[in-house]
């Protein structure tokens, strides 16, 4: 059975060494994340925080750390969740198999909410400057929640069939709001409650929102799921949970989780925003400060043992790369179904999630020719594009599956070789240019705007891939230690963007393009990045994922060897490069205080109250 409430599991996790509790003072600013970061690094427990500074609410973490405890959290309902994917995907293995999909009528019984006049959340209440101020990186805006769940109903059509459950930061301290009165609350253009928010706005009325943080853990992973219009988070939840969801619902009030931690409940202006950040997030770098909604707070409620969970992001992997494995592994199966011809996607967690998609598809169309070339790929890249959250996504290299049916991508290395020995560049790069992209990506060209692209790989094996620097290299003044990253990608050291033009590109790019030739032995390479530490992006294939994927913006980064414009399509006939180097409007990387990291450290000594937990 899942756990009716967030106590239930950290009991059970006490219970089965999976949680440690840490009875000395711990500060929320900074100290209890910094912590949390190096406890996930560790693979290390559960930590309970039951001394906090300044605050009477203890601090939960690392909750879903790996993914052997998440596993273990929802080990009640995982395979039964997978049934009810299973049978959207094909309806009729339930009456194949009708034992193995023996408990899907309960699943479905569990998915209705149950409504409910009271419930422990509305045992006592408190005030904003009553909460834990958890701030994670030292250049944060403020305190923030880390792990809210944002629930709004549509207000053209009211009721939880219509609802949203969603998990948007909140800055409740800073900037310019309200003490004790309001909060920001930052979201994606994508995302649903955009989509009641402009309803308010155009009806003219306050959009009455609640913010709960802790409950079942059922629902902080429900916050997560991106899930079709006709299957709300509340449902999600109950299906996880293995039991209804209790809502406590008064009037005409918006419901309140029942069992939830804390609720902040309130409305949202139509007319009012405030700016909102910076904030370390997952990308590993700040977002800024932006105009974002304000929420106006009537009423905190709390439980009476209330415990307050929060997590820390920053460059992944951290505790949400977790959360993007398990909605993978639950939603993986279903693809086919969502996006015809796509065998599997993967949002690439090392490069921030959004910014990198790996896909395997099909290529069917013209199945008599004698050489494959990307043709019904495109199609697909087109239709990821605009499917949901992959619509954020700004590189998108798709393969065809029959060229190699073992391809899996999670071996990142192997898929990245595969298509760097099949692709054409001057044919199989597709540039989308002015378009959305990933608020909290700052290489584009403004504040969700820049451009995608589309590297596509189908037909026989065309090249030979080095993996030896040639001992005859020369490189053009400033550039320096050339280092591999993989088979055929290599990483050079650039100098510093300038930000000067020669042509149509920076001064650096444009001579490095000139002299270099086609004859020259660097062009063997297919892909040669420009970044400022090429021994670092080398190191390991997590730098060399973060560094090209999260400081380019495809319009503007991507230039080659022997490039051309036919017919408005850019191409290369030599190496295509990729300019990853820091910028000016880029934004910057997160870093911990040393101070703080000294200090928490210090603590993991041998009979401290961090041994062996960091």
């Amino acid at each position: 059975m899942g756990y009716r409430n967030l106590q239930e599991c950290v009991r059970d996790l006490e219970r089965t060494g999976q949680l440690r509790r840490v009875d000395v003072e711990i500060d929320a600013h900074l100290e209890a994340a910094a912590i949390q970061r190096l406890a996930y690094q560790r693979g290390g427990p559960a930590i309970l925080f039951t001394r906090v500074k300044n605050c009477r609410f203890p601090l939960l973490c690392n909750l879903f750390g790996t993914r052997e405890r998440a596993n273990f959290i929802f080990r009640d309902a995982i395979e039964a969740v997978r049934h009810l994917i299973e049978l959207k995907v094909d309806p009729g293995e339930f009456a194949r198999h009708f034992w193995r999909y023996r408990g899907v009528p309960r699943s479905l019984w569990t998915m209705r909410p149950k409504f409910v006049t009271h419930g422990p959340i509305l045992d006592a209440e408190t005030t904003l400057d009553q909460l834990p101020p958890l701030q994670s990186w030292p250049n944060d805006g403020g305190a923030f929640i880390t792990l809210p769940q944002v629930y709004s109903e549509d207000p053209d059509r009211p009721g939880w069939r219509y609802s949203n459950l969603g998990m948007y930061r909140i800055q409740f301290t800073g900037n310019d709001y309200q003490p004790n009165r309001q909060v920001g609350l930052h979201y994606q253009i994508h995302r649903t409650i955009g989509v009641h928010h402009a309803a308010a706005i155009r009806r003219g009325e306050r959009m009455r929102v609640n913010v709960f943080i802790g409950g079942p853990p059922a629902m902080t992973l429900a916050a997560v799921m991106p899930l079709p219009e006709n299957l709300t988070e509340l449902m999600f939840a109950g299906a996880l949970s293995r039991r209804r969801v209790a809502m406590v619902r008064r009037g005409n009030e918006l419901p309140i989780a029942a069992e939830a931690d804390f609720c902040l409940s309130g409305t949202i202006d139509p007319d009012l925003v405030l700016p909102e950040g910076p904030f370390g997030d997952h990308l590993g770098y700040y977002s800024l400060r932006h105009d974002f909604p304000v929420m106006q707070v009537d009423k905190v409620y709390h439980r009476r043992d209330a415990i307050w969970l929060f997590t820390s992001v920053g460059r992944p992997p951290q505790e949400d790369t977790v959360f993007g494995e398990l909605i993978h592994d639950l939603t993986g199966p279903a693809i086919p179904t969502v996006l015809p011809g796509i065998k599997a996607v993967h949002a690439v967690d090392a490069a921030g999630v959004h910014p990198l998609l790996l896909a395997i598809g099909s290529e069917r169309y013209v199945p008599y020719a004698q050489e494959r070339q990307p043709q019904e790929l495109l199609t697909q890249a087109n239709a990821i594009f605009g499917q949901g959250q992959l619509s954020l996504a700004k590189y998108l290299l798709i393969a065809a599956q029959e060229d190699d049916p073992s391809l899996d991508l999670h071996d990142i290395g192997r898929f990245l070789q595969h298509l760097l020995e099949r692709i054409d560049w001057t044919r199989d790069l597709h540039i989308q240019t002015r378009t959305t992209i990933d608020t909290l990506d700052y290489s584009g060209t403004g504040f969700n705007e820049g451009s995608k692209v589309v590297f596509a790989a189908a037909g026989s094996k065309r090249r030979d891939l080095p993996t030896e620097i040639p001992s005859d290299i020369t490189l053009p003044d400033g550039f320096r230690n050339p280092a591999i990253c993989l088979p055929g990608v290599l990483a050079i050291s650039a100098p510093k963007w300038s930000g000067q033009i020669t042509g149509d590109v920076e001064t650096a790019v444009a001579t490095f393009t000139r002299e270099i030739t086609a004859a020259h032995p660097l062009n063997r390479f297919p892909l040669i990045l420009f970044v400022d530490d090429s021994r670092f992006t080398a190191e390991t294939l997590n730098n060399f994922l973060w560094v090209t994927f999260t400081r380019s913006n495809p319009a503007a980064d991507l230039h080659g060897i022997g490039a051309f414009t036919e017919q408005k399509h850019w191409g290369c006939r030599g190496s295509l490069i990729i300019d990853a180097r820091i910028k000016p409007h880029h934004a910057p990387p997160l870093e911990d205080d040393p101070s703080v990291l000294r200090k928490v450290k210090s603590m993991a000594i041998t009979g401290g109250a961090l041994e062996g937990l960091i």
